[in-house]
């Protein structure tokens, strides 16, 4: 009798076991799929979907706009064999996102000028160097910060883009440097960032071409006599003032600071235009001068306002 009762107690005992070890497991399954959802809820660049399911699911409809986009990317698929794309948060760095999402994860080196330079003294040397103290009222996309800590604030952003592209690039194996990316692209206040320190760079450039136009120094690129021709950007301040510090925030890039995105970091981005099907400007190259060691990148836009990324593979 008392070998039963034992056995009894053994077995309940091991119940008790199995029920607490399911609780546990159910507990981290839940929590799993929980933080699984909430970081791709975070990501800023989606993984891929069907080119061609996406077109369908964003524009039903008979109308002459959706007709016109669909025809589009009938195009993308057939005759450029683009088959998928990332859908890109749709805010005010989106275009900065995409094109830096695609050279990160590429694993695209440094651009030759900036191997060169170090770009942790771009904010001082602007400052000192150049007397341009006016930099205090650069202005962070959505945070909206002007005063005198923006130099220090610069210098952080420089030292973000500089520490995360020299470390992604670095990373051979691609699958590896996605995980990576991802990670990345999914943290707000790191990715901003890095948007901060590439608006800078902009700034540093027009600043540099701004000084040679007016020495006579050097042939500058055409693209620099566009940007400065316009009313409100006819020297460094009021390209700052006017069309930087809203870009992240109410603004974002035009045309004309696409070639010098694409300039200052030498890649070729090349961007179909879906809202300009079957016209001259479908498909486009920021810059329209490039090197031809330049890696390319694409991206496709049905407005010129928001940017994906077009796959012709997974």
């Amino acid at each position: 009798m008392s070998f039963l009762i034992a056995v009894f107690q053994c077995c309940r005992r091991l119940y008790n076991c199995l029920v607490l070890l399911l609780k546990w497991w159910k507990s981290r399954w839940i929590s799993g799929s929980y933080l699984q959802r909430k970081f791709i809820k975070n990501l800023s660049v989606s993984p891929e979907v069907d080119l061609l399911g996406y077109c369908t699911r964003e524009w039903k409809g008979d109308t002459k706009q959706a007709k016109h986009i669909q025809e589009a990317y009938e195009d993308l698929f057939w005759r450029y064999h683009i088959k998928y794309l990332r859908q890109v948060r749709r805010d005010n760095y989106c275009v900065l996102r995409a094109v830096l999402f695609q050279i990160f994860s590429q694993g695209i080196p440094f651009p030759s000028w900036m191997k060169e330079k170090d770009i942790l003294k771009l904010p001082e040397k602007l400052l000192y160097s150049q007397g341009c103290n006016w930099i205090q009222q650069y202005s962070f996309g959505p945070e909206r910060y002007t005063g005198p800590n923006a130099f220090g604030k610069l210098r952080k952003c420089m030292e973000a883009l500089k520490t995360n592209w020299s470390e992604i690039s670095s990373i051979k194996d691609h699958e590896e440097r996605g995980n990576i990316c991802n990670t990345l692209f999914s943290d707000e206040s790191k990715e901003h960032k890095l948007y901060e320190a590439i608006k800078f760079i902009m700034l540093y450039e027009v600043v540099e071409a701004y000084e040679q136009m007016k020495n006579r120094e050097k042939h500058i690129p055409n693209l620099f006599s566009l940007l400065l021709a316009r009313d409100s950007s006819s020297d460094p301040l009021s390209f700052m003032m006017n069309h930087l510090n809203a870009i992240g925030d109410s603004g974002r890039l035009e045309q004309v600071e696409m070639f010098l995105l694409g300039y200052l970091l030498e890649v070729k981005i090349r961007v179909y235009r879906l809202h300009k099907f079957n016209t001259e400007e479908f498909q486009v190259s920021y810059p329209d001068e490039y090197q031809r060691e330049w890696h390319e990148i694409s991206l496709l836009t049905e407005d010129d306002c928001y940017y994906h990324i077009p796959f012709t593979r997974t």
